[in-house]
């Protein structure tokens, strides 16, 4: 499973790189435009292979809840990360304007880190619905027993995430005053 999870988060770069490369380079941006959609593709592969492993018997362990967690983060987090990359290649490679960065200091900042922080919880709520529906699939609690277990770690990736973005509300970062001379 995990030689699984490897191979589909290269493939993923692969077709992202392959995707702004043709978009850009080769002046394709439909096909380019295809070869984007098929990152989205590659996290579906990750979970059919964790479907058919478990279907075929085998004993959960922490590379299936990975592959959840893989899923759930790429569904949540994967346009962003493609809309980032695009930026900057198109700026790099097509005369693109310069990609835009998070905010630094203040309420921008602090408004940025809770909407990741929402994006965390959509990917563990995705993370969860398939942790759950991989048990009730399997039906047998000795062979998910490891999949409770990456359950039990969604709601502390939720609340880490949540205190870091807390802090940037409490204690807002701003821009160091300049020193003379």
């Amino acid at each position: 499973m995990v030689a699984v999870i490897v191979a589909c988060e290269i493939g993923f770069w692969i077709l992202l790189g392959a995707g702004l490369a043709t978009r850009y380079l080769l002046g394709r941006p439909k096909a380019g435009a295809a070869l984007l959609i098929g990152t989205a593709l590659v996290d579906v592969l990750t979970l059919i292979a964790a479907v058919i492993d478990l279907r075929r018997g085998a004993t959960a362990d922490w590379s299936h809840g990975l592959a959840a967690l893989y899923l759930g983060f790429s569904v949540a987090f994967g346009p962003t990360l493609v809309r980032w990359a695009d930026e900057r290649f198109a700026h790099r490679f097509a005369g693109g304007p310069p990609p835009t960065k998070p905010p630094k200091y203040g309420a921008a900042r602090a408004r940025y880190e809770w909407i990741l922080w929402l994006r965390a919880v959509v990917a563990c709520a995705i993370a969860g619905a398939l942790l759950f529906g991989a048990i009730e699939l399997v039906g047998d609690a000795e062979r998910t027993a490891a999949l409770g277990g990456t359950l039990g770690a969604l709601p502390r990736i939720v609340v880490i995430w949540g205190i870091v973005a807390a802090t940037y509300t409490v204690w807002p970062n701003s821009p160091r005053a300049r020193r003379p001379g």
